[in-house]
């Protein structure tokens, strides 16, 4: 049997990581500028982290939703202490995309509505409404389509109200950052205007926080740069440090009834451990702090490089935009500098270092960019 090719494969082979670093089976010694899409927060093979994931195994790995697990308990609390939302309350699920199927879905629940409203160039994930609210016609099946989406300009002000204002929709979804789509940002007054005609009009404000959250952008969640309370915030990559989970974090405002959302997996034992070893890092080392500082500090150094057409971003989710394609300069970065990075699109070069990113790591990209330039 043989794998179902649906990846485009950097030729390498990674065998062994610590930290921001990656060794491949030649032994050569990488710099990680991004995480495995976001995913590595806490920094790989943290001691924290494989001590709990060691201790948790031989105890248990895994039992269904059948039964209680107190670590979904812990987690929950320590979550809403260290992300401010501790009046509100969890699901667990597995992936980023299946906690955007479950809001978008809860949100249909509780308003009795179909209707979704996204924005463009938006990515949600792969799978049936997800990747409906996705703006990629490529990705999606025909099945895909028959769900009602209206796509909408990232901080359009007037086409926000303009469909808000006819009450037709169960919700609208934002990313906290565009990912897929080149580092954009949406804008405090659009994010502000979301939730006060979400609130009249009845519809959930829905905040993807996959890529964007868990301290990414020097503050726990994205959005809260905004001050705004969504009903909904979707999380995933950063919360396992590469153990697949996902959550949802629900207002109070919205109650659960029994059998509405489900899975298998979502919130096992080990998840939960993952996930709270990533927390417990996150408060221990000031990750959050330490993103806003470190992030700041290379976007001054990377605006004065004329090459750069724009530095966007917040924190460690950076986006550098050129005026041609960057395809040949993140080869030349992984190939000859021995620098992981990421793409959107053409023309943007896409950085996600782990949260413990240093000073000195900071300055050894920036020589090393410098060269591949």
């Amino acid at each position: 049997m043989g794998l179902f090719e649906v990846y485009s494969l950097l030729d390498l082979e990674p065998v062994k990581a610590k930290g921001a670093y990656l060794w491949d089976k030649n032994g050569d010694k990488y710099l990680d500028f991004y995480g495995g899409h976001a995913v590595i927060s806490i920094g790989h093979s943290h001691p924290v982290y494989v001590e709990k994931m060691t201790r948790q195994l031989n105890r248990i790995g895994f039992y269904s939703n059948a039964v209680r697990n107190p670590l979904q308990d812990e987690l929950a609390l320590l979550l809403g202490k260290v992300s401010g939302y501790p009046e509100y309350n969890l699901f667990l699920c597995n992936s980023g995309a299946e906690a955007n199927e479950n809001a978008l879905k809860l949100a249909s629940f509780i308003t009795d509505r179909s209707k979704i409203l996204a924005m463009r160039a938006a990515f949600h994930g792969r799978t049936s409404v997800a990747v409906a609210v996705t703006d990629n016609p490529a990705i999606q099946a025909p099945l895909n389509r028959c769900h009602e989406v209206t796509f909408i300009g990232l901080n359009d002000r007037k086409a926000l109200e303009s469909e808000l204002e006819t009450g037709a929709y169960a919700a609208v979804i934002v990313e906290g950052i565009q990912g897929v789509g080149g580092i954009q940002m949406p804008d405090t007054g659009f994010l502000q205007s979301m939730r006060e005609l979400c609130t009249s009009t009845g519809t959930l404000m829905i905040v993807d926080e996959v890529q964007s959250g868990y301290g990414r952008t020097g503050k726990f969640f994205a959005h809260q740069h905004a001050g705004v309370l969504p009903d909904i915030i979707t999380m995933a990559k950063g919360m396992g440090n590469g153990f697949p989970i996902g959550g949802l974090l629900i207002s109070p405002k919205i109650k659960a009834r029994k059998g509405m959302l489900g899975t298998t997996f979502g919130g096992n034992h080990l998840a939960c451990s993952a996930a709270l070893a990533v927390l417990d890092v996150i408060e221990q080392e000031a990750l959050v702090d330490n993103a806003a500082q470190v992030g700041a500090y290379l976007m001054e150094e990377l605006k004065k490089f004329p090459q750069i057409k724009e530095v966007r971003g917040r924190g460690l989710m950076i986006g550098l935009e050129f005026e041609e394609p960057v395809k040949e300069l993140r080869l030349r970065l992984l190939k000859e500098q021995h620098v992981f990075t990421g793409v959107s699109g053409t023309n943007v070069l896409r950085l996600l270092p782990p949260l413990c990113l240093g000073m000195d790591e900071a300055n050894l990209f920036l020589e090393r960019f410098k060269k591949a330039l």
